[in-house]
């Protein structure tokens, strides 16, 4: 029961460090800002006096990144350390990245299945309209054939109605 208690008061503790600390950021930030907008504006490069300034320039200008990546570093490797100094901590972060990727894989999911009843639909409209298609080809061979057989019949009258159409002439 001490150690719960313990690990209770230790956790606000820190919580209420983290607090005033971000407070502590946003003021100071705050203060900053008037000055920011000024310092936003390009100061006018000085002209180099000699060949001792260019050197000089040269030289700092690599070095000043190197600085400015190494602080970027450790920032990262703090904030990873700070996220997994403790056994909670480093559950908590598991737990984080194991919602994060039930919900992507959930996200997928649906997408997979909107896709899936979007093509099963469009598959069941162009079956419909191939079996129309299909029907109405039917129906006009149908309807061919049918001229077809009557064919012979209209040859064999041919001779007659010729006949009769040249009497009505004469």
């Amino acid at each position: 029961m001490a150690t719960a208690t313990k690990a209770t008061k230790t956790a606000k503790s820190t919580k209420a460090a983290k607090t005033a600390k971000a407070k502590a950021t946003r003021t100071k930030a705050a203060a900053k800002a008037p000055r920011a907008r000024t310092a936003s504006r390009p100061a006018p490069a000085p002209a180099p006096q000699g060949i001792g300034d260019v050197a000089e320039r040269a030289v700092l200008i690599p070095v000043g990144a190197a600085l400015m990546a190494r602080d970027r570093i450790v920032t990262t490797v703090n904030d990873t350390i700070s996220t997994y100094s403790s056994p909670t901590k480093a559950q908590a972060q598991m737990r984080r990245f194991e919602r994060r990727g039930d919900t992507a894989r959930k996200r997928v999911e649906r997408e997979i299945r909107k896709t899936r009843v979007r093509v099963e639909r469009e598959l069941r409209e162009r079956r419909r309209e191939i079996e129309q298609a299909v029907a109405e080809l039917d129906d006009r061979r149908e309807v061919i054939a049918s001229r077809v057989q009557d064919i012979p019949t209209y040859v064999q009258d041919i001779p007659s109605y010729v006949q009769e159409r040249l009497q009505t002439i004469a």
